[in-house]
């Protein structure tokens, strides 16, 4: 008789910080279970320190900050800690507690797409971060090929879809005053010629939620 497998302990967020604090690797955080989050390729971590630098460039000597992917975000609606690739917060910071590593209210939020969680940035983490009262932008960064879509909420707290393609573009972020040119964003990122790519189908299925395009 095989031994049947044993729950994972629910943990608290209190008890989540505190083995986070200590581990050394990260885990994101949804109601009581941790998920280990892995490695990144190389494509990844160019796009997101190109990303860094880009915004703090252009936010230098502004009341706004800047930070990878070490600042763990809160939504409390949704009992969710996570850690986004990129995040900005124009204004006072504020902070779980004054461990200052755990930010609540952040003004735009940025994921470079990875082909294991591509569909849960797209729709769990997305939905949560709506509940993000502070939150008025979310980015989503393909590393496959130049391609940048940005979500903006709009007064009746829609959002507004704009899609930016290929190098020569350059996609605004109106509310931090900033802009990334895919040019900077993909600076000495490269992908496999395209006989080399494998070939795929995917299927994406519309959510209930209602996003527009310009």
């Amino acid at each position: 008789m095989s031994a049947l497998p044993q729950p994972k302990p629910y943990l608290t967020p209190e008890e989540y910080l505190a083995l986070e604090r200590q581990a050394e690797t990260k885990s994101e955080y949804w109601q009581g279970e941790t998920y280990a989050l892995a490695g990144a390729s190389r494509q990844h971590n160019l796009v997101a320190a190109n990303l860094t630098a880009a915004l703090n460039l252009q936010l230098r000597s502004r009341p706004c900050e800047v930070y990878a992917s070490d600042m763990r975000v809160k939504v409390a609606r949704a009992d969710h800690y996570s850690y986004p690739d990129v995040a900005v917060v124009c204004g006072q910071a504020e902070f779980e507690d004054r461990g200052e590593d755990t930010l609540l209210n952040p003004t735009v939020l940025i994921e470079v797409l990875s082909p294991s969680t591509e569909g849960y940035d797209r729709g769990a983490k997305f939905e949560f971060y709506r509940m993000l009262e502070s939150l008025s932008d979310y980015l989503l960064i393909s590393q496959s090929k130049p391609l940048i879509e940005h979500f903006t909420r709009q007064p009746d707290d829609r959002w507004l879809l704009s899609t930016y393609k290929g190098l020569e573009a350059v996609a605004p972020i109106a509310v931090i005053g900033c802009e990334l040119r895919l040019a900077d964003v993909y600076d000495k990122v490269t992908w496999p010629a395209e006989e080399d790519r494998p070939q795929s189908i995917r299927v994406v299925r519309e959510s209930d939620e209602s996003y527009t395009t310009p």
